[in-house]
This record gives C-alpha cells, sequence and structure tokens, in this order.
C-alpha cells in the first residue's frame, strides 16, 4: 500500500452556477448620478459652443471646479448645479431631468446585464395569500 493519495482531477466548472455573479466577470458598474449631471452639462456647453470658462464666469464658479463637476469628479450642490444650468439657459429641472433620461436609457440595457439582488435561483414573482 502506498502512502500518496489518489490522483483525481481538478474540475472547473465553465460557468458560475445560477444566481451567483461570476468573480472573474464583475457586474456593470451603476451610472453615478454625479457622472450622469456632469454628462449632461458638458454636452449642452459644447452644443451652445461655449468655453468652460464663459459658463463658469456666468455662473460665477471656478472653471477648475466646474472641469471636475462636468467629469463627475466632484458631488456638486444644488446651489452650483442651478447656477450652471443656468448659465447655460437651463433650470435645474430641465438638467436633472436630463440626467435622468439619461440614466433610464443606461437601464435600458438586457436584463441579462443587470445586477440582481436576490441570491435566488428563481428570477419571477411570489404572492403569498
Amino acid at each position: 500500500m502506498t502512502d500518496q493519495a489518489p490522483n483525481r482531477a481538478r474540475v472547473i466548472p465553465l460557468r458560475p452556477p445560477a444566481g451567483r455573479p461570476d468573480p472573474e466577470r464583475p457586474a456593470p458598474r451603476e451610472p453615478l448620478w454625479r457622472d450622469l449631471v456632469g454628462d449632461v452639462l458638458r454636452r449642452e456647453r459644447q452644443s451652445q459652443e461655449r468655453t468652460l470658462q464663459d459658463v463658469a464666469d456666468a455662473a460665477r464658479i471656478s472653471m477648475p471646479y466646474l472641469s471636475e463637476v462636468e467629469r463627475g469628479r466632484k458631488e456638486a450642490s444644488s446651489e452650483v448645479l442651478a447656477a450652471a444650468a443656468h448659465a447655460l439657459g437651463l433650470s435645474l429641472g430641465d438638467l436633472l431631468a436630463r440626467a435622468q433620461g439619461e440614466l433610464v436609457r443606461l437601464d435600458a440595457r438586457p436584463a441579462r446585464h443587470r445586477r440582481t439582488t436576490t441570491t435566488s435561483p428563481y428570477d419571477g414573482l411570489c404572492l403569498v395569500a
């Protein structure tokens, strides 16, 4: 009799079991609100062919700060967002509605790419009487 363990092949599954995230392929990142708002501000400014300096001066905020907001690096206050929106001829509501529209558009990706909050293998509705 030998002291060696039997030679067993290591089984590696091709994909993770249903309902469990694949650690090799992380779920898509949810968009951040500051990224969406910044994108809307930048697109509107560029569509008006205005410079950062022009809009920052009109909004009475610093150009570097406006740049950071547009790039989604700063979480701007509602006052700053309203000032930037007004400098572009938009209301704060217009700015937020456009950002919300962008969020809805991005969220309309196919269901197979969505993150689920449940670990259940069932993907349905359960009614309890």
